[in-house]
């Protein structure tokens, strides 16, 4: 099974940006798409963005439309996502998501 770990998370003022990664443990995913959720205090988890195996279908949710920017370099077993402009209340705990298999999350704050 392969074993996920985000990194890149911290705090910033609005309108900061941030960049994620999402490294895998296998090759294995590189066959497979992946995807970023987050989940803020007190909310349920919701989807943010993701991609398929080739990086050629990319999705997003309205919210981050033209801020957040996902891709993956599978030369690196990785999947990162860079975040823009970024706001309040983007503040969460933000985690991959692979085949059924979640990362331990990383912490974006931003402060107003």
């Amino acid at each position: 099974q392969v074993h996920l770990v985000e990194s890149g998370g911290g705090l910033v003022q609005a309108g900061g940006s941030l960049r994620l990664s999402c490294a895998a443990s296998e090759r294995t995913f590189n066959n497979i798409a992946t995807g970023w959720f987050r989940q803020a205090p007190g909310k349920e988890r919701e989807f943010v963005a993701a991609i398929d195996w080739s990086g050629g279908r990319i999705t997003y949710a309205d919210s981050v439309k033209g801020r957040f920017t996902i891709s993956r370099d599978n030369a690196k077993n990785t999947v990162y996502l860079q975040m823009n402009s970024l706001k309040p209340e983007d503040t969460a705990v933000y985690y991959c998501n692979a085949n059924a298999t979640w990362g331990q999350g990383t912490q974006v704050t931003v402060s107003s």
